[in-house]
């Protein structure tokens, strides 16, 4: 390939084909950097699931809201996008079941959960994209605006409920971070994030992870409903499994047999609809939760003195949950192999009672093959001696007819007494070309 000169007399590398996914894999990197957060400020924060249809609605609906206001809007490709809206910002991500709206702005009044700015975006022309699963709001304040540093948990009571009143300091402890996990009149999860020192960018990216926190697991509890509902079947599908194999070890016809194969089929197809249908939420909530310890991880969190630490409380929750769905989906795959040994292992045995079948409907087969063999033969001993009966018959009235007409013949009773050997054997003979002439293509097939 040559150079390729520039404008200065230098020259510049060549410009190689690109892979058509290039400047998705490294757009990735960059899809949703943390955005500085100052001090105070309140961020709302909706997560809403949808289907593809729903998704391609919504990005169709947030261009228009952004046209709407004179801002760019999303590109095709995009995932993230931010509007600069009501005094703050509205940013919108999209993911692959669910999308996520985050509306910050300066707070009205110092104390954290004060009334909203009025204008927000999630008023009665905001268009929900589908069902909300989660939904968080957090105040950011500086530290000694609720009157202590260190916090004092008495100070929090009008805002969190205290018997699952959660802490954790972080970066050094230059930020504390309080929730309980509980929703308030608005359906939101208050979080609160004191902030000690932190510069605006450090406040931005503790701020999204504890809001990812709050989304993750949510969704990752998703699972937790569809592993109860599907335990009772998964229960039923054992005890059945049970009683068939016990079955199996006394069932000895052939139609018993099929009975049992049929019943475990039965079973196979129910399993295998319930597990078809839970294996893409399992998954996904099994993902989730490895998101929410990653963020935890990333969060770095130290305990607060005389409060619950956040990552307890949540494995005290979320861990008996995971559980829970593991060990659902693990039962489905072990039975599922229970039920496909039974199944060979019955399929066998109907096989080798089939074949014993066969062998004997071919034994009796030839059997009635030998006795017609036999029947044959004699019919063939019976026709040769009748036809050889009527052949010297007809030689005898020949020689009687030759004698009357003058010619010089002996007696015809000798005649025809002495063709009879004659006759016999030529009969036999015919009798025996035929028959080898019918059994040729039999032999050399």
């Amino acid at each position: 390939m040559s150079e390729i000169w520039d404008a200065t007399g230098g020259t510049r590398l060549p410009a190689f084909e690109r892979h058509p996914l290039r400047a998705a894999v490294l757009g990735e990197m960059h899809a949703r950097p943390f955005r500085p957060v100052s001090s105070p400020r309140l961020m709302l924060h909706y997560a809403f699931t949808v289907d593809a249809a729903a998704a391609r609605e919504d990005r169709l609906w947030f261009a228009e809201l952004c046209a709407s206001h004179g801002a760019s809007r999303p590109g095709e490709s995009d995932r993230s996008h931010v509007l600069p809206i009501a005094g703050g910002t509205l940013r919108w991500e999209q993911h692959a079941e669910f999308i996520t709206y985050t509306f910050d702005a300066a707070p009205i009044g110092e104390q954290p959960f004060g009334p909203v700015p009025a204008g927000h975006p999630f008023g009665a022309s905001f268009r929900a994209p589908g069902p909300m699963l989660a939904a968080a709001r957090l105040d950011v304040i500086e530290a000694g605006t609720l009157g202590s540093d260190p916090v004092d948990p008495s100070s929090l009571a009008r805002w969190f409920d205290a018997a699952s009143l959660t802490a954790l300091q972080s970066e050094e402890g230059q930020a504390v971070a309080v929730t309980d996990f509980r929703q308030d009149g608005d359906g939101l999860t208050r979080i609160l994030l004191i902030n000690r020192g932190m510069g605006d960018s450090q406040t931005g990216a503790l701020a999204q992870r504890l809001i990812e926190v709050e989304t993750y697991r949510t969704l990752a509890l998703l699972g937790l409903p569809m592993a109860i509902s599907l335990s009772p079947d998964v229960r039923r599908i054992e005890e059945e499994l049970v009683a068939l194999t016990n079955r199996m070890a006394g069932a000895t016809d052939l139609e018993g047999n099929r009975d049992l194969l049929q019943r475990l089929s039965d079973l196979a197809a129910a399993l295998e609809a319930g597990a078809a249908s839970s294996a893409y939420r399992f998954g996904a909530s099994r993902a989730y939760h490895d998101i929410v310890q990653a963020r935890l991880g990333t969060i770095d969190e130290a305990p607060v003195a005389g409060l619950l630490a956040t990552s307890a409380f949540l494995a005290r929750r979320l861990a008996p949950a995971m559980r829970t769905i593991q060990s659902v989906e693990e039962r489905q795959i072990n039975l599922s192999r229970k039920l496909a040994r039974a199944t060979t292992l019955l399929r066998t045995r109907i096989d080798v009672d089939m074949e014993r079948q066969n062998r004997d409907l071919l034994d009796s087969m030839n059997r009635r093959a030998r006795m017609q063999l036999r029947l044959q033969q004699t019919v063939e001993g019976l026709s040769v001696a009748a036809v050889s009966y009527y052949v010297v018959g007809l030689v005898g009235y020949l020689a009687k007819g030759l004698k009357e007409a003058g010619l010089p013949m002996p007696d015809p009773g000798l005649v025809a007494g002495g063709a009879v050997p004659l006759v016999v054997l030529a009969i036999w003979w015919t009798v025996r070309r035929i028959r080898a002439h019918h059994a040729e293509p039999d032999d050399k097939h």
